[in-house]
């Protein structure tokens, strides 16, 4: 598998998860009939958070996949890489969406995205250098 296989294989894998919690976020609105916004309902926008936490952070990491792949990073790292943010976002989103407050994978998730997004920077940085 090349580098920029194994990136596509985990972007691919992001983009699902983003339509599926997408879709999660159009299952409330139709069980609330509210068309934009959230109303007053707690589900909704704990779906709505969810999304765009995974845009917020799958999106960056996605873009540091290709430009890893670009620079010829190792496919072991980019494989590390793209399976710890997958992890990561999947406990995040499975955290978030099961209480609205503190979560085990809520923490987890956000930690191991932000060490994965800045080892991925800082890798970028130094095949510049």
């Amino acid at each position: 598998m090349t580098a920029f296989e194994t990136a596509g294989l985990y972007v691919g894998l992001q983009l699902i998860l983003t339509i599926v919690l997408a879709f999660n976020v159009t299952l409330n609105r139709q069980r609330t009939a509210v068309s934009l916004g959230i109303g007053e309902d707690q589900k909704l926008e704990q779906a709505t958070r969810v999304h765009a936490n995974q845009i917020e952070h799958g999106v960056p990491g996605m873009a540091g996949l290709i430009a890893l792949a670009l620079v010829e990073t190792s496919t072991l790292l980019l494989h590390g890489l793209g399976i710890a943010l997958l992890i990561a976002r999947l406990l995040h989103a499975q955290g978030l969406m099961s209480v609205p407050g503190r979560s085990f994978g809520r923490l987890v998730g956000t930690l191991v995205s932000w060490l994965t997004l800045l080892a991925m920077g800082v890798l970028l940085i130094i095949a510049a250098l």
